[in-house]
């Protein structure tokens, strides 16, 4: 039986958001303390958020002490109602801890363009040639593949998985008060206390006691509003498509042989597709930024004017769009390309769509975790059965399209070429 080595004196992290995350494993401090763990001090968690919300500045190094924090008391709160080991206890520790150790500089973004995922990158990190796996070998030979099953959801035990990767769980717990916090909104805000309370353990997962159904309710229009006011927000947005156009651009140059003025090698493996661990890894935003200030000097005129867009916060104006409006789009693209502007730079349509809450069901072909509550005499009733605030929004997906375009460059143009533009703008955004 595994014995966890306990530090000689309790460490905290004083925390705006949980006031303190506490620390008495061995092990876990070590995690903390390892080179791949502390770069994501230099990964911002929410992206290009902060453009919108000048607080949100915060790290996935944070939010990842947070959901570690989470899943600790979530721990004690289960103390002699699960029986876990002292290795499943810790099992569940690390994978909180390492839940987001694969992300990219400007995470989901920088996915986009270079088409992997940071979960993937999370597995590497966890079972590859690293520190985070010596570490985590430490305590048996296998424990770095345990960890890594867990964070994708593959791992034979349904508690452990549900803790870290649910409808409610330490994750999205952590990063809705976090990012709340740290944005000045109060959306995010729910009664994560009475929530701890009401958790209760099954082998199936977790469900909560039918007297915290509120609690959970307030929790998911919580999510809801942060989604659609804080994460969707379409000055974020923006900033996302400036920057998607960045490292396109750049990849392009760099596939015509292009002479840069300082050559972008920590990109070369991504331009090329070869990305090892190592690469991987040295990249983070500091070095994005490095290479965005040479950039907005070079002689590509398209590149520089989109890194000094970013840089500065010159980012794209918007109109909504009628999905149903595409050959008008198709029009706005060529108005743009005739008038000397890249349209495939300079014009984008960006989606997105969130769903706050959904429950298995037969008929669909994935199956969706529902959030099951138990009575007072056992009994189990999924979530929207019992909440008609639940019920209301359950299974509905909201979408929402914008166009984005260069209003600046748009003044510029002769009067005429601005008129045709600015009268297709208003077409694309029609019920028509």
């Amino acid at each position: 039986m595994y014995e966890p080595i306990m530090l000689d004196e309790e460490k905290v992290f004083k925390d705006p958001v949980h006031r303190y995350v506490h620390v008495r494993s061995a092990l876990i401090w070590d995690l903390i303390d390892s080179p791949e763990f502390q770069r994501l001090r230099r990964i911002k968690q929410l992206g290009t958020s902060f453009f919108t919300f000048h607080g949100g500045e915060h790290s996935r190094f944070n939010h990842s002490l947070g959901v570690y924090e989470i899943m600790r008391r979530i721990l004690e709160t289960f103390e002699g109602r699960a029986k876990l080991s002292n290795e499943e206890k810790l099992l569940c520790l690390c994978a909180a801890l390492l839940h987001d150790v694969g992300h990219g500089p400007f995470s989901h973004s920088f996915e986009k363009v270079f088409r992997f995922d940071h979960e993937d990158w999370t597995k590497e990190i966890i079972m590859g040639d690293t520190k985070i796996n010596s570490i985590l070998r430490t305590v048996s030979d296998d424990f770095p593949r345990k960890v890594a099953e867990v964070i994708s959801k593959t791992y034979e035990n349904k508690l452990i998985v549900s803790l870290i990767s649910s409808q409610i769980d330490a994750d999205r717990m952590d990063y809705l008060l976090r990012d709340a916090y740290y944005t000045g909104v109060h959306y995010g805000n729910f009664d994560i206390e009475r929530i701890l309370r009401v958790m209760r353990p099954t082998e199936e997962g977790i469900v909560i006691k039918a007297s915290g159904m509120h609690a959970v309710e307030d929790y998911i229009m919580s999510r809801y509003q942060m989604y659609w006011q804080v994460y969707f927000h379409p000055v974020t947005r923006s900033g996302e498509v400036v920057l998607r156009k960045i490292f396109q651009r750049a990849k392009e140059l760099f596939d015509q042989g292009y002479d840069f003025g300082i050559d972008p090698v920590n990109f070369h493996p991504f331009f090329t597709d070869q990305i090892s661990l190592h690469d991987y890894i040295s990249l983070d935003e500091t070095v994005v930024y490095f290479y965005m200030h040479q950039w907005r000097h070079e002689k590509d005129a398209i590149l520089s004017d989109l890194c000094s867009r970013f840089l500065d916060r010159n980012l794209l104006q918007y109109v909504e769009y009628n999905p149903r409006q595409f050959r008008t789009e198709n029009e706005i693209r060529q108005l743009f390309a005739e008038a000397g502007i890249d349209s495939n730079y300079y014009v984008e349509v960006d989606s997105t769509s969130d769903l706050p809450y959904d429950y298995y069901r037969p008929e669909k072909d994935q199956e969706r975790i529902s959030i099951m509550l138990v009575k007072p005499n056992g009994e189990q009733a999924e979530l929207s059965t019992m909440s008609d605030i639940v019920e209301s929004v359950c299974g509905k997906r909201r979408f929402d399209y914008k166009l984005f375009y260069p209003a600046d460059l748009l003044e510029a143009l002769p009067i005429e070429q601005a008129r045709k533009i600015k009268e297709r703008l208003k077409v694309v955004m029609s019920d028509e």
